[in-house]
């Protein structure tokens, strides 16, 4: 069964809270990810489900520099 779509704020508040499951930077919050594994994920394949979709929001956000967007957000949380 598919996961409901959160809302674009909600979306967003996960990436300042959600843990990398797996792999090198495991524990570690999405937002904080490097670049290079994000676009390591973009040439690989984001993974399914809901991570999937939070990793490849946050390679947008990070690729077009709307970093900002996060930063305002973690002030205001």
């Amino acid at each position: 069964m598919a996961e409901p779509a959160l809302p674009n704020s909600e979306l967003l508040l996960e990436l300042l809270r959600y843990p990398m499951p797996f792999g090198k930077y495991k524990g570690r919050i999405l937002r904080d990810l490097p670049m290079y594994y994000l676009e390591w994920f973009a040439k690989k394949g984001f993974p399914p489900g809901k991570l999937g979709m939070l990793l490849q929001t946050l390679y947008e956000i990070k690729l077009n520099g709307l970093d900002y967007l996060l930063d305002e957000l973690a002030k205001r949380r």
